[in-house]
């Protein structure tokens, strides 16, 4: 180590010599996992790596764990290609294996000289030094409920279209359906659609299958009903209806798997008197999609242990979607910044020159953080903090950009609620801005004072009377 003077400055310059990279891993590996073989590297002698080709069969999987064992491994790191990482994952992981998933873009190489051994070379070097950053990933009690909850939103997704169809075979036989009821898969609507498809052609017959509370009267439904009835938009209509059955018999069935699950996550977790005690459901907080016969919020208060579905503009689906996406233990997020970074509501600012040149929220595909935007979309014109935060921001700063702010302020509350097991408290749009008007007075108070001046309220002079 030397020292050095600087003539300009006049401070002291200590140059110190670089010695290196550490090793800190060195029970570490690496794969790299493709549709029909697995190439693994471990530490070999002094500075030389061993790479090992395994098929994908599950016997060529217990095979790669014992190799690893007798090798001495005790961490493997692994590139989260498509879904052929998921029962490496999980094999090694039963096994006692420390396995960290890598996303793609952290061990990207320079390009050329591509090949699979290269590719598991370089993640074992990575990750023997600790120049990976392990991907989250969600309890593992909890993977088998986020599976099942993936699966029953594309089942969702899959019957949408069919409702579609039967609304374009319904007005290509001049039947508007659609005018005269808000929602053709109600009560009255799948009444009426099922009618037409068992033969019924009287207007007044299929009127008279409306509902009482439907806003429209049976004979401007009727009007509604009478169509051409063409054969083939019939047969149309009819295969639409029957694939939509089918798929709503699919949902009925995975609600069925999804509360039989919710039974054997932590069921000596919670007191049975605070299951009892969950306050009434929020009023407008029904979702025509949420499961059927499925206990959601009494669950996730068992599973949480704070009743997160209390907080304003969560509903008992969105909350399902949270839990299972981020799990219960925070403590892999050490700041609430960290976790809103994750979740892709925190601006991602870049820097050059100490200016801040651009600032936009990272694009990613995270659930959760789609559910806080559902969320904070749902709060718009609710009379809580929440809303009056949104609605102070939009005028500034536009709906999109308010709609992000919410949800990142509604993502630090359950934060707190998971990590200090803190219920929550609601606040109202009348305190809020209590709050906010005493925040401004003070700031004004505090800027008056810096240029020499006081601030003190006007006092309005009584008005004339003519």
């Amino acid at each position: 180590m030397s020292r050095l003077s600087d003539c300009r400055s006049g401070t002291e310059i200590i140059v110190r010599p670089f010695e290196g990279l550490n090793r800190l891993r060195a029970d570490a590996a690496g794969m790299d996992i493709g549709a029909h073989e697995i190439m693994v590297c471990v530490p070999g002698q002094g500075e030389t790596q061993v790479v090992r080709a395994f098929g994908t069969y599950t016997v060529d999987l217990y095979a790669l764990a014992d190799w690893l064992r007798q090798n001495g491994i005790g961490t493997v790191a692994m590139e989260s290609t498509g879904v052929y990482w998921v029962p490496v994952f999980e094999t090694l992981e039963e096994r006692g294996f420390e396995c960290c998933l890598i996303s793609a873009t952290a061990i990207t190489r320079f390009p050329g000289r591509k090949t699979d051994a290269l590719d598991c070379q370089w993640i074992q070097t990575l990750h023997s030094y600790g120049l990976l950053a392990d991907s989250f990933r969600t309890q593992a009690d909890l993977v088998a409920l986020r599976t099942l909850l993936r699966h029953r939103e594309q089942l969702i997704a899959h019957r949408s279209p069919h409702v579609l169809h039967m609304q374009k075979a319904l007005l290509q036989m001049n039947v508007q359906l659609s005018q005269v009821l808000s929602d053709v898969t109600g009560v009255t609507g799948m009444a009426i659609i099922r009618a037409i498809v068992g033969g019924e052609r009287d207007p007044h017959a299929l009127a008279a299958l409306r509902n009482y509370r439907c806003k429209k009267d049976e004979e401007e439904i009727a009007k509604a009903l009478t169509g051409t009835w063409r054969s083939e938009h019939l047969f149309v209509l009819a295969q639409a209806l029957a694939l939509y059955d089918f798929y709503t018999r699919q949902i009925e069935a995975c609600d069925a798997e999804i509360e039989r699950t919710y039974a054997t996550i932590r069921p000596d977790w919670g007191d049975p008197q605070d299951q009892a005690s969950l306050p009434p459901a929020k009023p407008e907080s029904h979702s025509r999609n949420a499961p059927k016969g499925v206990q959601v919020r009494r669950h996730l208060k068992r599973i949480a242990g704070v009743d997160i579905v209390a907080v304003y503009g969560i509903s008992a689906s969105l909350a399902q979607i949270i839990i299972v996406e981020i799990g219960t233990d925070m403590s892999k997020f050490p700041t609430e910044k960290n976790f809103c970074s994750w979740l892709g509501l925190a601006p991602h600012n870049e820097i050059t020159g100490g200016r801040v040149i651009r600032s936009s929220t990272l694009k990613n595909h995270n659930r959760a953080g789609q559910a806080f935007r559902l969320a904070a979309a749902s709060v718009a014109r609710s009379n809580c903090a929440y809303g009056a935060f949104y609605r102070r921001l939009k005028s500034r700063i536009g709906p999109g950009q308010a709609n992000v702010a919410t949800a990142h302020k509604i993502a630090r509350t359950v934060y707190n609620m998971l990590k200090f097991q803190q219920e929550y408290q609601a606040t109202s749009a009348a305190e809020y801005e209590q709050r906010f008007r005493e925040r401004e007075i003070k700031y004004l108070q505090r800027k008056a004072g810096q240029f020499g001046f006081v601030l003190s309220p006007s006092v309005a002079s009584p008005l004339a009377v003519s």
